[in-house]
Parts: structure tokens; C-alpha cells; sequence
């Protein structure tokens, strides 16, 4: 196999498995950054990725609502949160994927296990490393779970298709 054709193996690879947990990413974040700007007593747009940067950056723990704009901890928390669906995309599609072949098994797949990892976050995770992220409307956090599982199962399917 020729250095050139190595190569398009692995860019092609490294596609099929690491894009569809980066897609899955933008859904969501961006489902609850909008949502959180519009709903009554809404934590603001900035308030996601600012809450997830608050797990490094202690000093946003106790950050004012609405969330204002804050450049470190804006850019922090959406390479934090992109790294984190890419690594649990990646959990899916080795170990929950290959055990459903049809695009509406990955599909519902994905949202069960959107919905287990939104479980575990919520009760597990957020209380004890990241508090301020249960400042987040419940509602909207466990459905953004689900849209980000959704948009996995299907990136996932098509990628692995492709």
C-alpha cells in the first residue's frame, strides 16, 4: 500500500469516526445555547459553554445571569464539550453501534444512550465536578441529550455506510 493511499485510509477513517460526534456537538450546543437565550429566566446564549469551562476555570462557578460573554471560558467550554461527544461518539460507535444495523436502530440507540448520558451527568457528574451547570433548564439540557444521541445514531449510520 502506497504512502498516499495510507493516508486517504486514515483521513477517511479518522472521518467516519470522529464527525458525527463533532456534528452531534454542534446540535446540541447549539439547540441549548438559543434555547437558554429565548426561555423565560433563561441562564443566556453564553451560559452553556461557560458552565462547561467552569469545570477548569473555578472563578465561573459564581458567574452572573444572564451569562455575559467571556472569550476563554466561551472557547474553553465548546472545546471541552466537542472533546467529551467525540469520546462518548466514540464509545457509540464501537461498543453500542455494531449491535444495530438499521439507520432507525442507531437512531433510537443514539437517544437511549443520549438519555444515559444525560443521567449520569446529571446526577453523577454535574453535582460534584461542575455545580454551576445545573444553573441549565433541566428540560432543555435532557433534551438536548436526546438531539445529540439522534443526530449520533444518524451521523453515525451514514458514516459507517460511507
Amino acid at each position: 500500500m502506497s504512502s498516499t493511499t495510507l493516508s486517504t485510509t486514515r483521513s477517511t477513517l479518522s472521518a467516519k469516526l470522529l464527525v458525527p460526534g463533532l456534528i452531534a456537538s454542534l446540535v446540541m450546543g447549539m439547540w441549548e445555547m438559543m434555547v437558554e437565550a429565548i426561555i423565560p429566566n433563561g441562564a443566556g446564549f453564553w451560559s452553556a459553554p461557560t458552565y462547561i469551562a467552569a469545570t477548569l476555570l473555578r472563578n465561573l462557578q459564581t458567574i452572573s445571569r444572564p451569562v455575559p460573554f467571556d472569550f476563554v471560558g466561551v472557547m474553553a467550554g465548546l472545546m471541552g464539550h466537542m472533546m467529551n461527544s467525540v469520546i462518548f461518539g466514540l464509545i457509540f460507535a464501537f461498543v453500542i453501534a455494531p449491535r444495530f444495523k438499521s439507520l432507525i436502530g442507531q437512531v433510537v440507540a443514539g437517544m437511549m444512550y443520549g438519555a444515559v448520558v444525560y443521567v449520569v451527568m446529571a446526577l453523577v457528574v454535574v453535582p460534584f465536578v461542575d455545580p454551576v451547570m445545573a444553573n441549565l433548564n433541566t428540560v432543555v439540557f435532557f433534551l438536548g441529550h436526546l438531539m445529540w444521541g439522534v443526530a449520533l445514531g444518524t451521523l453515525n449510520y451514514r458514516f459507517a455506510k460511507a
